[in-house]
């Protein structure tokens, strides 16, 4: 499979990047734009002297929206698991 070069421009540097398909490519592309946009945002609302701490600032943000995102998803899963195991139950009742 051929690899797609990319390059994509975070805190005004510039990282050469290959990906797979188009659709990462996207991706790539719409997260380095996220982070830029968010780092536009840090330096607006407070004093950061350092493009070090505005660029741990924006990991640390999506870090734990990821975080949040995933306890989120474990809790539906076992709600969900839980739900199978009463309608099984119930089955079970009845047969």
């Amino acid at each position: 499979m051929t690899k797609l070069k990319v390059n994509v421009v975070i805190a005004g540097r510039t990282y050469p990047l290959s990906v797979n398909d188009t659709e990462e490519e996207e991706g790539m592309r719409k997260a380095a734009k996220n982070i830029n946009e968010l780092i536009a945002e840090f330096e607006q609302n407070y004093a950061v002297a350092d493009k070090q701490d505005v660029l741990a600032m924006s990991a640390l943000q999506f870090a734990s929206k990821l975080e949040i995102i995933s306890m989120k998803k474990a809790v539906q899963e076992n709600e969900a698991l839980q739900k199978i195991q009463e309608l099984n139950d119930l089955l079970d009742a009845q047969l």
